[in-house]
């Protein structure tokens, strides 16, 4: 996916920010499901912040993530967590030895083009009674009170239809369930779990100023969907939104798990 390039090529910056994120903040629902003796396996694990959290909760934990400068930058940083093994390695041609009690995927099948066939892949590798868990967005419900400038809401309908374009689901959320059933997965669950970022919250103009990052980004000019004009004008504005007016952004996001028969 070329969007991933575009994260590949902010390397530290981008780095500092999966770093950022925790366990208790950012897979909420997810600690309750969690057994001492596991061997779990986190895909797309980022630099492996995540991952270093349910380390600290289950036996063993691989992550592995087809970014190799997350992966060198993970493997420094949490260099002292001696159950955590991060490996450079794409999800469709990675191969482990052992299967895993668990399997967690966080805001990664939101990118690629089959999801479908990632949700078959990861059920491959489970133990039997292995459980599968997959938390995504499903981005055409996005809300922001009020509602930014124009400007933002039509960069972000052409960034939803670019995505729609390359194959990519944008209520991929909402389809989970079905992909899950579909792969032979039972004791499907789909747990809510919006992301809530209101005015006075810590983060809260770094949290709902992603859409900005995300506008930084000119493939969308190259490719003919939206000009540099319109693009550095919903960033502009949507700034000056952020600033000015901006109270609430909810991103609905849900957990939906399965078992392996």
């Amino acid at each position: 996916m070329n969007f991933q390039k575009h994260i590949q090529r902010e390397g530290k910056g981008t780095a500092k920010l999966f770093d950022e994120r925790s366990l208790t903040a950012d897979y909420a629902t997810l600690p309750p499901l969690l057994q001492q003796g596991w061997r779990v396996l986190d895909v797309g694990c980022g630099t492996g912040a995540i991952s270093k959290d349910i380390a600290a909760k289950v036996a063993h934990v691989t992550g592995i993530d087809n970014t190799e400068y997350f992966i060198q930058s993970g493997k420094e940083t949490y260099a002292d967590v001696d159950n955590l093994e991060l490996i450079h390695a794409d999800l469709f041609s990675y191969e482990p030895e052992e299967k895993f009690d668990l399997i967690v995927a966080a805001r990664v099948l939101q990118w690629l083009s089959d999801p479908q066939a990632a949700v078959v892949k990861l059920k491959s590798m489970l133990k039997p009674g292995g459980i599968l868990s997959v938390l995504d967005y499903n981005h055409e419900s996005l809300e922001w009170q009020p509602l930014p400038p124009a400007s933002m809401l039509k960069f972000y309908a052409t960034f939803l239809r670019w995505r729609g374009d390359a194959g990519m689901n944008n209520h991929i959320a909402m389809d989970l369930p079905w992909y899950f059933e579909e792969a032979g997965l039972s004791s499907i669950e789909l747990l809510d779990a919006p992301e809530f970022y209101q005015r006075g919250y810590a983060n809260f103009e770094k949290k709902i100023g992603i859409w900005s990052s995300v506008a930084q980004m000119t493939q969308m000019v190259d490719e003919g969907y939206i000009s540099n004009e319109d693009r550095l004008q919903a960033i502009e504005e949507y700034n000056n939104w952020i600033q000015t007016g901006a109270q609430l952004m909810i991103m609905k996001l849900a957990e939906v798990r399965g078992v392996n028969k």
